[in-house]
């Protein structure tokens, strides 16, 4: 077996705003495999800044990664050394689904891989001044989309609750749902009464109030809050299922957002999914501004699980050069349209 992999920079076709900064491009990584029969293919979804393997040896470790797989190491031994890095974890479970599918692309053949059936999704609404964020709210609610999700910390809570009210005037909560993403925004001190005030504009839920790492404040929260809280960045860097187990017990959180290329790929998802419904806490799984390779393999996994809830799957459409794929957004799902080629060349 030959193993290799590709950067490759994407491009954001508009310069998208999140509470780290605002993001022009992305780099992510496609580990390929190669025998006689075929090919398989993995991404790599590093999200710089976030990710906990954004070390300066990523490189370094993918190349090892490379030899091992040809040195014949076993998928399950390399994914157990790769515990500090869990996007290359992802890469690795994916590629080698991959490699060994009948389709290289169809990881997960269900209902969803067939065309038969679609995910619910939410639509997405970045961060930036006042006109742009009503701009794509209303862009979200032409697309049919009845779920959306607007980041929030980055232009005054005062503009955000009007924004947020703005919908709510127009469309009841059981016409749009809405969800708010403070990216830990918030300070301890502050969340509770920002929380209060969100809750009356009957939310779905909050991902991440304040900063991870704070488990009693944040427990504290869970326990007090008048509104469904996610967690998200806070599951970032947890290793071991005690550990896991440990933070869901301590905290106790309404929801827990799962998203493969940051916490372990497949397996790191189903060991968090199995806890969180241990403890009674709900999930969905969201991408990481992965490109459609990565995309296409989070999909296929999510659409196994059979989750009720809207997901966050819709950021396909957001590069110039992603690689074009049968995933389409139509109505606020996400489908898979089997006739429409892969176009991944490497």
């Amino acid at each position: 077996m030959k193993a290799s992999y590709k950067k490759h920079i994407l491009n954001f076709k508009r310069p998208s705003g999140t509470s780290r900064g605002v993001l022009n491009t992305k780099e992510t990584y496609f580990l390929i495999l190669r025998t006689e029969e075929g090919f398989g293919v993995g991404e790599c979804g590093l999200l710089r800044g976030l990710s906990v393997d954004d070390r300066p040896d990523y490189e370094e470790e993918l190349a090892g990664v490379c030899e091992n797989i040809e040195l014949g190491v076993s998928e399950a031994d390399l994914y157990e050394a790769l515990e500090e890095f869990p996007s290359i974890q992802f890469g690795v479970e994916t590629a080698f689904k991959s490699l060994h599918s009948k389709n290289p692309f169809e990881l997960f053949p269900s209902e969803f891989t067939n065309g038969e059936a679609s995910i619910p999704i939410n639509g997405l609404v970045w961060m930036g001044d006042k006109v742009f964020m009503k701009q794509q709210i209303s862009e979200k609610l032409k697309e049919g989309f009845t779920c959306i999700k607007m980041k929030i910390g980055a232009i005054g809570f005062k503009t955000e609750i009007e924004l947020l009210k703005s919908i709510r005037t127009e469309f009841s909560a059981s016409e749009v749902e809405l969800r708010v993403d403070a990216n830990g925004a918030f300070s301890p001190k502050e969340a509770l009464e920002k929380l209060k005030v969100l809750s009356d504009l009957q939310l779905h839920s909050i991902e991440q109030p304040i900063k991870q790492g704070q488990w009693q404040e944040m427990a504290r929260l869970c326990e007090e809050t008048p509104l469904p809280i996610a967690l998200d960045e806070e599951l970032i860097g947890i290793f071991s299922e005690d550990e896991k187990n440990k933070l869901l017990e301590t905290v106790k959180p309404q929801f827990i957002i799962l998203k493969p290329s940051l916490v372990g790929g497949f397996r790191g998802s189903d060991t968090w999914i199995n806890l969180a419904e241990k403890h009674n806490a709900g999930w969905w799984i969201t991408s990481a501004l992965e490109s459609n390779v990565g995309l296409n393999a989070i999909s296929q996994y999510t659409f196994t699980k059979n989750s009720k809830l809207p997901q966050g799957l819709g950021t396909g459409s957001l590069y110039t050069n992603n690689i074009n794929s049968p995933l389409k957004v139509s109505n606020g799902t996400l489908d898979y349209k089997p006739s429409i080629e892969w176009e991944f060349q490497f």
